[in-house]
Order: C-alpha cells, then sequence, then structure tokens
C-alpha cells in the first residue's frame, strides 16, 4: 500500500489542500477545529506526519493563567478542590492553562484582598473563596476595571450576581438539611448550629434555609442561637463540647460551615457518636469514616470535578467575550452522602 498523501489527507478531514497544508506547516491561521479534523483524519488514514499536526495543535492553542485564593493547606476540602483543578485543567483541549494556586493561613479580608491583587499582576483571571467585606469587594472591582475576571467560588461575594459564582443553591442546602433531620431524630427536639463565619455568604444562607424549614414545616424543634467556629477544628470541638454541656438532651448538630472535623470529635469524646444527629459538608477522609462509623449522618457535598470544570470554563468563555459582558455563574447540583453510599 502507497503512504497516504496531503491530497488523502485533505480528502478525509474535507478541507483544502492548502488548508491541510498549513494545518501542518504552521503557515498562517487555522480554526483549532479544522485542525482537529485534520489531525483525527490523519489518525484514521494512517498520515505520517500526526506528531507535526499535534505539535502544531499545541503550539496555536490559547494560552492562559488562572489564579486561584483558597483556604488553610491543612484542610482537606482545599487540597481537593486545588487538585481537582488541576485535573480539569488537563481535561481542557482547546487552550493550555496554567494554574497558580495559594493557600492562606490568614483568612483576614485584608490578606485575601491583598493576595488577589498581587496574583492579578500574574494572571487572567482570579478564583477566590472569601468572606463579604468591604475590602473584597473593592478588590474585585479593581480588577474588574482592569479587564480580569472574578470567579467566588463556594461562597458568594456579593449578593447581586455582579461576580461570577461557581457554587450550591445554599438556601436549598440549608432546607435539604433540616428535612434530614426532621425525618431522623426520633423526635423533636433541639437542634445546634455552628457556622464558621457569618460573613462566609455560603453560611449564612445555610443557616437561613435551615430555619426556615423548621418555621414552615417543624415549628416543635428548637433551634439553638448559631456559634462560631472561626473556620477552625479547635474551635468547632470546644464549641461542640458546650453545646454538650450546655444541652445534655440535643438532638442534633447541624455544621453549617467549617469545623466539622471537630464536631466529630467532641461526639465520639463525649461518648454522643451515633447518639447525636450530626450533618455536615463534604465527604473527606475525615467524614467518610465517621459517616461509616456511625458519628455523622448525612455529608453535603460539593460536586468538585464539575465545580472545577464550570470554574475554568467559565473563566475562559469570560476572557473570549472581551469585556462584552455575561454572567458566567453557575450553580451545581449537590450530593449527599450516608453510609450506605459512600
Amino acid at each position: 500500500m502507497t503512504r497516504p498523501t496531503i491530497r488523502d489527507l485533505a480528502e478525509a478531514a474535507g478541507v483544502s489542500i492548502a488548508t491541510a497544508n498549513r494545518v501542518i506547516g504552521g503557515g498562517g491561521s487555522v480554526k483549532q477545529s479544522t485542525m482537529q479534523r485534520v489531525k483525527d483524519a490523519a489518525q484514521a488514514i494512517g498520515f505520517y506526519g500526526l506528531g507535526t499536526i499535534d505539535s502544531r495543535i499545541a503550539a496555536s492553542r490559547p494560552k492562559y493563567r488562572f489564579g486561584f485564593v483558597l483556604h488553610q493547606p491543612t484542610r482537606q476540602f482545599y487540597l481537593n478542590l486545588a487538585q481537582a483543578l488541576r485535573l480539569a485543567s488537563e481535561r481542557i483541549s482547546d487552550c493550555a492553562i496554567d494554574l497558580k494556586i495559594e493557600f492562606l493561613d490568614d483568612l483576614s479580608p485584608q490578606n485575601t484582598a491583598s493576595r488577589m491583587l498581587a496574583l492579578a499582576e500574574s494572571c487572567d483571571a482570579i478564583g477566590v473563596v472569601a468572606a463579604v467585606h468591604p475590602l473584597v469587594v473593592e478588590a474585585v472591582e479593581t480588577l474588574q476595571l482592569k479587564g480580569k475576571p472574578v470567579f467566588a467560588l463556594i461562597s458568594q461575594i456579593t449578593p447581586t450576581g455582579q461576580v461570577h459564582f461557581v457554587g450550591l443553591d445554599n438556601w436549598k442546602v440549608g432546607r435539604t438539611a433540616a428535612w434530614m433531620f426532621e425525618h431522623v431524630c426520633d423526635q423533636p427536639g433541639k437542634l445546634g448550629i455552628l457556622v464558621g463565619n457569618p460573613r462566609y455568604r455560603c453560611q449564612e444562607m445555610n443557616e437561613s434555609g435551615f430555619r426556615s424549614y423548621f418555621r414552615e414545616h417543624a415549628p416543635d424543634f428548637t433551634i439553638l442561637e448559631p456559634r462560631s467556629t472561626f473556620e477552625s477544628k479547635a474551635v468547632a470541638e470546644e464549641m461542640s463540647e458546650n453545646l454538650l454541656k450546655e444541652h445534655p438532651d440535643l438532638k442534633g448538630l447541624y455544621v453549617a460551615g467549617g469545623g466539622i472535623s471537630g464536631a466529630i470529635a467532641a461526639l465520639r469524646e463525649a461518648g454522643k457518636a451515633g447518639k447525636v444527629v450530626l450533618v455536615g459538608y463534604e465527604l473527606m477522609d475525615v467524614t467518610k469514616q465517621a459517616l461509616l462509623d456511625g458519628t455523622m449522618t448525612f455529608a453535603i457535598s460539593h460536586p468538585l470535578n464539575r465545580l472545577a470544570d464550570e470554574t475554568l470554563t467559565g473563566m475562559v468563555r469570560s476572557l473570549k467575550a472581551k469585556g462584552g459582558g455575561g454572567n458566567f455563574t453557575s450553580v451545581l447540583p449537590f450530593e449527599i452522602y450516608t453510609r450506605e453510599n459512600i
């Protein structure tokens, strides 16, 4: 058999010979979709220049650098999120994405805003998990004026939709958590709530949805005032211990923000594992084990792979819009885990 020629390649790909030559030789611009079609045809007919075509496609892909400001590197959820973002960047074939990810131990709004602005010096778009605060909003506005898109992950930065958001409908999440307590608790009673920081809009909406469900469907439950964990395992453990001491008849504990590992530790230490209904967030090593041994009843989780995909594709689309506007917010379905489905 004779070796396939350029003419054979062009016919198989449905393009002109000149276009096939440009794909192989790199002369002139060719659409990514056309180059991909030529590559597919080259694979199908066994064309000898497949490696050259691959190199040409790789060299012609748009290149972006995206910066991310995440929470502490000691928290498994954010390590998992970072890994999901890295894997998502490898799945995108029509552009090359370089990620610059920072984990902040200091979650103050001053530091968060400062790191966002610093990252934007070398990045095309910024993703951030942050509390609502004037300094953070000011940093967002500064970046937007410079044409740098900002994406709020997990928690909205503003309530008006002015910043792209990728995360959950947290009001619905809170109501779902409330439904779980109503249907699992053997009878109405006291329910404690832990929040990380009320300035995180996701946590505020979690609590709001939680309370609204009980007002509507289960008013016999007593919802205690929330206690702040400041996103700390140690503080969450202390707050949980105090709740158990002050309310020995506590029926359930809802961890509406950071601190689930501390709550788990407190229930085990007090001998209340499996006796107090515990609902919290994210499927991680610590929550998996707690679900399996009965300490935790339900875990509500972000679909991390989808969150990462939606974030990166949204950033690319926002940059391609070139200031033409558009809202690239993506509200994701959440996952629910028990010990029976992990």
